[in-house]
């Protein structure tokens, strides 16, 4: 079993996923932000967002999703997004093992792969 608040109370940096659980080749990352992340896209594979806490919004070329707690969104591959939040927010981020989360954009915000708490 896996308690998510548990977890999230073992670290505090944003933008910066952490490995929960993993599924065949699926991992399951807790994530806080807050503020402007990059755009960038993913080439390869779709990115689940399930709000545990707070809100969020998913910046589209063309709309802005806004997601709370208990909501989600899947971004498909391919789409150029950019996630914020104006307060912490805790998200459950669900996509195969090995996805850089800034994608092909070079950033100060990517942050290291299979990180597990």
């Amino acid at each position: 079993m896996i308690n998510i608040k548990d977890k999230l109370s073992r670290f505090s940096d944003l933008w910066a996923p952490k490995v929960i659980a993993e599924m065949n080749d699926t991992q399951f990352k807790l994530v806080k932000i807050k503020g402007d992340f990059v755009w960038h896209q993913h080439d390869h594979s779709d990115e689940a967002f399930i709000v545990v806490h707070g809100a969020m919004n998913i910046h589209l070329e063309a709309e802005c999703i806004s997601l709370k707690a208990g909501e989600m969104y899947v971004v498909p591959k391919g789409v150029r997004h950019k996630p914020s939040a104006s307060e912490e927010c805790h998200v459950l981020l669900v996509e195969p093992r090995g996805v850089v989360n800034t994608g092909q954009a070079q950033s100060e915000l990517q942050a290291p792969n299979d990180v597990w708490v």
